[in-house]
């Protein structure tokens, strides 16, 4: 991507990739054994809880010894690329019936981006 052995100088080169001069000069530290010893360990239990989101995955790590925080849990998922299993937006509505979603909107709640299932437990609160 740059040269730093060619003519132009390396800010100049920055300035034509459009990146800053600072990044030029970046190298990333490698991922350490006891991250890597984490991620595999989270790869694993996501692979028996599929559904376990950062804060969740936490509570199980805590159990099994691990002193770690949940932003340190979420940004290991990330780099492993691994997401927690959520249901869909539109999990609850068959295409060829009314909709049948407690809170979520969905289409068949027409002009509304509230379901009616909320609305009307929230009315008759008053």
């Amino acid at each position: 991507m740059t040269d730093r052995d060619h003519a132009l100088s390396l800010s100049c080169q920055a300035d034509l990739l459009g990146i800053s001069r600072g990044s030029l000069y970046y190298e990333p530290r490698p991922t350490s054994e006891d991250d890597l010893k984490l991620m595999r360990r989270i790869d694993e239990l996501h692979m028996e809880y599929p559904f376990a989101g950062s804060r969740m995955m936490k509570g199980l790590l805590r159990q099994e010894g691990f002193t770690i925080g949940r932003l340190h849990v979420a940004t290991c998922m990330k780099r492993t690329g691994i997401q927690a299993l959520s249901p869909s937006w539109r999990s609850g509505c068959a295409p060829d019936r009314a909709c049948t979603c407690q809170v979520r909107s969905c289409s068949a709640v027409e002009g509304s981006r509230i379901g009616l299932a909320f609305l009307s437990g929230f009315a008759s609160s008053f």
